[in-house]
């Protein structure tokens, strides 16, 4: 609710600085640059009152409003100035480019001032507004709630730090014992419990922030804990060894806060993201629409190849855990898994005769673009499985559970690497490439699979 107050707040103040902005800009044109007395036309009041809902799309796509109270001021100046910036050049050429002027050098004016105006008003506006949230936020209880992990005399200084700070806006809401010699922060701070209770703990006090004080050497230990926190959502933070130093991985947002490292819980930029779900809904859209030849084609495949369902559905673990239905050409025969879950294997007898072609040119994965439309998978992202074997991942290694932070995809790094995995050895081995997937998320990475992904649906070299 907090969250929604706020972004409605800055919503007001933009859409007030874009209209204000427009009109200030008329007033220049008409009065400096085409030497006329001002006049309010129809151009004047529609840019007043529909213009900033352009800007407001803009600043969506951004992602200005993603995360309203990790604003701060150096962010939201960076933010005014690349939106000015890139507005501005959208709006000179379908608005300004067709003006009748006396020179073009009046263009190079009525870019400049437009630029400056937007930036300006905008700018002063939002600075004024990350000024009183700032204010909200480090005032006692409004902070981000910040639970410690460990006890020892590290955690302490780590506490000590961030309390001293002059900008500090964590509200600690207690730590967590990692074992038991762990408890020197009793009398500062509430202890919640021990490792096992952690989930329970980030429940039952929403917790914003995670610090792990405990020391990054101890990689096992870490890795476990930082699987069953990250979800997206919460912030980590770390402590540094003297390679993670060098390397330049030390968050410095925070002049006066700890030497801590920040677990970025998505490289993908906010702008990257928007545009990536936008290519999932076009691209799936007119892909269903083009191939309902060859969906008519494969389905009649399909059901003169066995007695049996076009369409094989399947509960499969999506995003955030959630379970959703996949839909695929059946490409086994029914029954297939009558003794319980197995995996397909290369000479498998339970794949009909078109299931085999289908799976070696991925044709069977094509109605998932359904999938994709419904918001349950996106074109690239790790592949989905089934909670029977991610039980068993999970066993193994814990870090399986970042894949499940975004939509899984149609095609991923890893499936074309290894296409279906025929045991969990080969799972655990796909995994890996779809965890380094996770860590580098871009659009240009999306593109490059999907490229690959057309190579071995038309060569067929799938397995």
């Amino acid at each position: 609710m907090k969250d929604r107050f706020w972004i409605a707040f800055l919503v007001c103040i933009d859409l007030l600085t874009a209209s204000s902005s427009w009109g200030l800009f008329f007033y220049i044109r008409q009065v400096h640059i085409e030497a006329k007395p001002f006049h309010a036309d129809q151009n004047f009041w529609l840019g007043v009152l529909i213009l900033p809902f352009f800007w407001l799309l803009f600043y969506l796509f951004q992602g200005t409003y993603h995360e309203i109270r990790r604003l701060f001021r150096l962010k939201v100046l960076n933010l005014s100035l690349a939106a000015s910036f890139f507005g501005t050049i959208v709006l000179f050429f379908t608005l300004l480019l067709d003006d009748q002027v006396r020179s073009y050098q009046n263009f190079y004016q009525l870019t400049i001032w437009l630029f400056m105006i937007h930036f300006g008003l905008t700018s002063f506006g939002r600075v004024l507004f990350t000024t009183l949230l700032i204010r909200y936020i480090k005032a006692a209880g409004h902070g981000f709630k910040t639970l410690i992990i460990g006890g020892n005399e590290r955690a302490i200084e780590i506490y000590q730090e961030l309390l001293a700070a002059p900008n500090m806006i964590n509200h600690f809401v207690g730590f967590i014992q990692v074992n038991g010699r762990d408890n020197l922060l009793s009398p500062q701070l509430s202890h919640l419990g021990k490792l096992p209770d952690l989930e329970e703990v980030l429940e039952a006090h929403k917790v914003e922030e995670v610090i792990i004080a405990i020391e990054s050497s101890d990689h096992d230990r870490l890795q476990s804990i930082i699987a069953r926190i990250d979800n997206g959502k919460i912030r980590i933070r770390i402590l540094p060894d003297m390679y993670s130093i060098l390397a330049g991985s030390v968050d410095m947002t925070n002049i006066y806060g700890a030497l801590l490292i920040e677990i970025n819980p998505d490289v993908m930029p906010y702008w990257q993201r928007a545009v990536k779900r936008l290519m999932d809904i076009l691209f799936s859209f007119f892909a269903l629409i083009c191939l309902i030849p060859f969906f008519i084609f494969s389905a009649i495949a399909v059901k003169l190849s066995s007695l049996g369902p076009i369409f094989f559905l399947q509960d499969r673990v999506g995003r955030d855990g959630k379970c959703f239905k996949i839909i695929k050409f059946r490409t086994m025969y029914t029954d297939a898994e009558k003794a319980g879950p197995q995996l397909s294997s290369e000479g498998d007898p339970r794949i009909t005769p078109i299931g085999r072609f289908m799976r070696k040119t991925r044709l069977d994965e094509f109605p998932q673009f359904l999938n994709v439309l419904l918001g349950q998978m996106s074109l690239v992202g790790p592949r989905p499985e089934r909670q029977f074997y991610i039980d068993q991942i999970v066993e193994i290694e814990p870090q399986y559970m970042h894949l499940t932070r975004v939509r899984p995809g149609i095609t991923s790094w890893g499936q074309v690497k290894y296409g279906y995995a025929e045991n969990v050895e080969q799972m655990l081995q796909r995994m890996k490439f779809d965890l380094i997937y996770m860590k580098n998320r871009s659009l240009a990475l999306d593109l490059k699979i999907m490229f690959y992904t057309v190579i071995i649906v038309f060569k067929a070299q799938g397995k």
